[in-house]
Protein backbone atom coordinates (compact mmCIF):
# COMPACT_ATOMS: atom_id res chain seq x y z
CA UNK A 1 0.00 0.00 0.00
CA UNK A 2 1.43 3.13 -0.77
CA UNK A 3 2.62 5.79 1.87
CA UNK A 4 0.68 9.02 1.92
CA UNK A 5 2.87 11.66 3.33
CA UNK A 6 1.48 13.06 6.24
CA UNK A 7 1.51 17.28 6.80
CA UNK A 8 2.11 16.89 10.51
CA UNK A 9 5.01 14.85 10.38
CA UNK A 10 6.49 17.56 7.68
CA UNK A 11 7.17 14.30 5.54
CA UNK A 12 8.90 15.26 2.04
CA UNK A 13 10.47 11.71 0.46
CA UNK A 14 13.51 12.12 -1.10
CA UNK A 15 12.92 10.26 -4.41
CA UNK A 16 16.32 11.44 -6.56
CA UNK A 17 18.45 8.29 -7.37
CA UNK A 18 21.48 10.65 -8.38
CA UNK A 19 21.17 12.79 -5.21
CA UNK A 20 20.93 9.59 -2.49
CA UNK A 21 23.71 8.12 -4.05
CA UNK A 22 25.79 11.45 -3.63
CA UNK A 23 24.77 11.68 0.34
CA UNK A 24 25.55 8.25 0.61
CA UNK A 25 29.16 8.68 -1.08
CA UNK A 26 29.20 11.70 1.47
CA UNK A 27 28.92 10.00 4.55
CA UNK A 28 31.25 7.25 3.71
CA UNK A 29 29.88 4.59 5.53
CA UNK A 30 31.96 1.58 6.99
CA UNK A 31 30.43 -2.21 7.58
CA UNK A 32 30.93 -2.24 11.57
CA UNK A 33 30.24 1.17 11.72
CA UNK A 34 27.12 2.45 14.23
CA UNK A 35 24.78 4.47 11.89
CA UNK A 36 21.87 6.11 13.27
CA UNK A 37 19.14 7.51 10.97
CA UNK A 38 16.24 10.16 11.69
CA UNK A 39 13.39 10.15 9.67
CA UNK A 40 14.20 7.07 7.62
CA UNK A 41 11.04 7.73 5.82
CA UNK A 42 10.76 4.90 2.73
CA UNK A 43 14.42 3.94 3.55
CA UNK A 44 15.02 5.39 0.09
CA UNK A 45 18.60 6.23 1.97
CA UNK A 46 18.76 3.37 4.52
CA UNK A 47 18.86 1.02 1.86
CA UNK A 48 22.22 1.87 0.26
CA UNK A 49 23.56 2.29 3.87
CA UNK A 50 22.90 -0.44 5.31
CA UNK A 51 23.85 -2.70 2.04
CA UNK A 52 26.80 -1.16 2.94
CA UNK A 53 26.69 -1.05 7.17
CA UNK A 54 25.57 -4.72 7.28
CA UNK A 55 22.73 -3.40 10.41
CA UNK A 56 22.13 0.39 11.44
CA UNK A 57 19.57 1.90 13.78
CA UNK A 58 16.60 4.08 12.45
CA UNK A 59 14.76 6.55 14.55
CA UNK A 60 10.68 6.91 12.97
CA UNK A 61 7.63 8.30 14.77
CA UNK A 62 4.95 7.38 12.04
CA UNK A 63 3.87 4.16 13.47
CA UNK A 64 3.07 3.03 9.89
CA UNK A 65 6.23 3.53 8.07
CA UNK A 66 7.81 1.84 11.55
CA UNK A 67 5.43 -1.38 11.21
CA UNK A 68 6.88 -1.43 7.38
CA UNK A 69 10.51 -0.45 8.45
CA UNK A 70 10.67 -3.58 11.10
CA UNK A 71 10.09 -5.90 8.48
CA UNK A 72 13.82 -5.12 7.17
CA UNK A 73 15.69 -7.63 8.95
CA UNK A 74 19.01 -5.41 9.50
CA UNK A 75 17.67 -2.84 11.05
CA UNK A 76 16.89 -1.76 14.78
CA UNK A 77 13.90 0.15 14.91
CA UNK A 78 13.31 2.92 17.47
CA UNK A 79 9.44 4.23 17.33
CA UNK A 80 9.93 7.41 18.71
CA UNK A 81 9.99 10.95 18.98
CA UNK A 82 13.72 12.00 18.44
CA UNK A 83 13.44 14.59 20.83
CA UNK A 84 13.28 11.84 23.28
CA UNK A 85 16.02 9.66 21.91
CA UNK A 86 18.97 9.43 24.10
CA UNK A 87 21.57 9.48 21.75
CA UNK A 88 24.06 8.90 24.64
CA UNK A 89 22.75 5.63 26.07
CA UNK A 90 22.66 4.45 22.16
CA UNK A 91 26.51 5.26 21.72
CA UNK A 92 27.27 3.19 24.92
CA UNK A 93 25.44 0.64 24.28
CA UNK A 94 26.88 0.22 20.92
CA UNK A 95 30.05 0.71 22.36
CA UNK A 96 31.41 3.05 19.61
CA UNK A 97 30.79 7.09 18.79
CA UNK A 98 27.47 7.18 16.67
CA UNK A 99 27.30 8.40 12.84
CA UNK A 100 24.38 10.38 12.72
CA UNK A 101 22.53 10.93 9.28
CA UNK A 102 19.04 12.12 8.10
CA UNK A 103 16.38 13.86 6.26
CA UNK A 104 15.17 16.32 9.32
CA UNK A 105 11.76 17.55 9.21
CA UNK A 106 11.81 20.90 8.66
CA UNK A 107 9.40 22.15 10.93
CA UNK A 108 11.55 21.06 13.88
CA UNK A 109 15.12 20.72 12.51
CA UNK A 110 16.80 23.42 15.10
CA UNK A 111 15.05 21.52 17.98
CA UNK A 112 16.66 18.30 16.52
CA UNK A 113 19.73 20.13 15.97
CA UNK A 114 20.11 21.33 20.13
CA UNK A 115 18.81 18.71 21.18
CA UNK A 116 21.42 16.21 19.13
CA UNK A 117 24.44 19.16 20.74
CA UNK A 118 23.70 18.06 24.17
CA UNK A 119 25.11 14.38 23.21
CA UNK A 120 27.30 16.04 21.45
CA UNK A 121 30.29 13.83 23.20
CA UNK A 122 28.80 10.59 21.58
CA UNK A 123 28.61 11.36 17.91
CA UNK A 124 31.68 10.95 15.73
CA UNK A 125 30.15 12.94 13.18
CA UNK A 126 26.41 14.04 11.64
CA UNK A 127 25.15 14.41 7.98
CA UNK A 128 21.56 16.07 8.00
CA UNK A 129 19.67 16.96 5.11
CA UNK A 130 17.61 20.51 6.16
CA UNK A 131 16.53 23.68 4.58
CA UNK A 132 18.71 25.40 2.71
CA UNK A 133 17.96 28.46 4.51
CA UNK A 134 19.12 26.73 7.48
CA UNK A 135 22.23 25.23 6.77
CA UNK A 136 22.98 28.86 5.66
CA UNK A 137 22.61 30.07 8.83
CA UNK A 138 24.52 27.08 10.26
CA UNK A 139 27.80 27.86 8.33
CA UNK A 140 27.51 31.63 8.23
CA UNK A 141 30.23 34.18 9.30
CA UNK A 142 30.03 37.19 10.90
CA UNK A 143 29.19 40.11 9.64
CA UNK A 144 26.25 38.18 7.03
CA UNK A 145 22.73 38.48 7.24
CA UNK A 146 22.61 34.37 7.77
CA UNK A 147 25.01 34.76 10.90
CA UNK A 148 23.05 34.11 14.11
CA UNK A 149 22.42 32.44 17.53
CA UNK A 150 22.36 29.14 15.74
CA UNK A 151 25.83 29.82 13.72
CA UNK A 152 27.08 30.30 16.99
CA UNK A 153 25.74 27.79 18.84
CA UNK A 154 26.67 25.31 16.57
CA UNK A 155 30.11 26.85 15.62
CA UNK A 156 30.90 26.62 19.14
CA UNK A 157 31.13 22.04 19.19
CA UNK A 158 31.25 21.58 15.30
CA UNK A 159 32.55 21.83 12.10
CA UNK A 160 30.41 22.49 9.39
CA UNK A 161 30.54 22.29 5.71
CA UNK A 162 27.72 23.18 3.26
CA UNK A 163 28.32 19.52 0.91
CA UNK A 164 25.60 19.23 -1.35
CA UNK A 165 22.34 21.21 -3.10
CA UNK A 166 19.35 19.48 -3.14
CA UNK A 167 16.27 21.28 -5.35
CA UNK A 168 12.43 20.36 -4.40
CA UNK A 169 11.98 18.42 -7.21
CA UNK A 170 14.34 15.62 -5.66
CA UNK A 171 11.38 14.96 -3.22
CA UNK A 172 8.34 13.68 -3.48
CA UNK A 173 5.78 15.67 -2.59
CA UNK A 174 8.08 18.60 -3.68
CA UNK A 175 8.72 21.19 -1.01
CA UNK A 176 8.55 24.75 -1.51
CA UNK A 177 11.87 25.67 -0.56
CA UNK A 178 15.29 24.68 -1.21
CA UNK A 179 17.27 21.73 0.70
CA UNK A 180 21.35 21.05 1.77
CA UNK A 181 23.06 18.81 2.80
CA UNK A 182 25.50 19.79 6.02
CA UNK A 183 28.62 17.82 7.35
CA UNK A 184 28.77 18.02 11.28
CA UNK A 185 31.95 17.07 12.90
CA UNK A 186 32.01 17.35 16.78
CA UNK A 187 35.65 19.66 17.64
CA UNK A 188 38.33 17.68 19.06
CA UNK A 189 39.40 20.62 21.56
CA UNK A 190 36.49 22.68 22.11
CA UNK A 191 36.08 26.00 24.22
CA UNK A 192 35.12 24.59 27.62
CA UNK A 193 32.23 26.68 28.82
CA UNK A 194 28.56 26.68 30.45
CA UNK A 195 26.18 25.33 27.34
CA UNK A 196 23.08 26.85 29.26
CA UNK A 197 25.04 30.25 29.97
CA UNK A 198 26.44 30.73 26.44
CA UNK A 199 22.94 29.86 25.01
CA UNK A 200 21.06 32.12 27.09
CA UNK A 201 23.92 35.21 26.22
CA UNK A 202 23.60 34.59 22.54
CA UNK A 203 20.19 34.65 23.06
CA UNK A 204 19.63 38.07 24.33
CA UNK A 205 22.42 39.55 21.82
CA UNK A 206 20.60 38.36 19.01
CA UNK A 207 16.96 39.44 20.12
CA UNK A 208 17.05 42.68 18.54
CA UNK A 209 19.71 42.23 15.90
CA UNK A 210 19.21 45.88 14.20
CA UNK A 211 20.70 47.44 17.40
CA UNK A 212 23.91 48.11 19.14
CA UNK A 213 24.79 45.47 21.45
CA UNK A 214 25.01 48.24 24.29
CA UNK A 215 21.05 48.27 24.27
CA UNK A 216 20.79 44.26 24.80
CA UNK A 217 23.93 42.53 25.83
CA UNK A 218 25.00 45.53 27.70
CA UNK A 219 22.15 45.10 30.30
CA UNK A 220 22.42 41.22 30.14
CA UNK A 221 26.14 41.78 31.35
CA UNK A 222 25.17 44.17 34.20
CA UNK A 223 22.90 42.19 35.69
CA UNK A 224 25.45 39.30 35.90
CA UNK A 225 28.09 41.30 37.37
CA UNK A 226 30.23 40.64 34.32
CA UNK A 227 33.14 43.72 33.90
CA UNK A 228 34.68 42.37 30.75
CA UNK A 229 36.26 44.88 28.30
CA UNK A 230 33.67 43.98 25.48
CA UNK A 231 33.12 46.48 22.79
CA UNK A 232 29.32 46.48 22.97
CA UNK A 233 29.45 49.34 20.10
CA UNK A 234 28.58 46.08 17.48
CA UNK A 235 25.52 44.71 16.60
CA UNK A 236 25.31 40.86 17.51
CA UNK A 237 25.92 39.80 13.73
CA UNK A 238 29.27 41.33 13.82
CA UNK A 239 31.12 39.52 16.77
CA UNK A 240 32.79 36.30 15.57
CA UNK A 241 32.18 33.15 17.89
CA UNK A 242 35.60 33.02 19.50
CA UNK A 243 34.33 36.67 21.15
CA UNK A 244 31.01 35.13 21.90
CA UNK A 245 33.20 32.10 23.74
CA UNK A 246 35.56 34.12 25.65
CA UNK A 247 32.92 36.36 26.89
CA UNK A 248 30.90 33.09 28.46
CA UNK A 249 33.79 31.99 30.09
CA UNK A 250 33.81 35.57 31.88
CA UNK A 251 30.60 35.20 32.64
CA UNK A 252 31.01 31.95 34.14
CA UNK A 253 33.59 33.52 36.89
CA UNK A 254 31.40 35.91 38.01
Amino acid sequence: MKHIPRKRFGQHFLADDGIIDAIVRAIGPQPGQCVVEIGPGLAAMTQPLVERLGRMTVIELDRDLAARLRKHPQLEVIESDVLKVDFSALAALARQKLRVVGNLPYNISTPILFHLLEHVEAVEDQHFMLQKEVVDRMVAQPSTADYSRLSVMLQWRYEMEDVLFVPPESFDPPPRVDSAVVRMVPRSAPVALNARLLEEMVQVAFSQRRKLLRHTLGRWLEEKGVADPFDLQRRAEEVPVSEYLALAQAAACQ
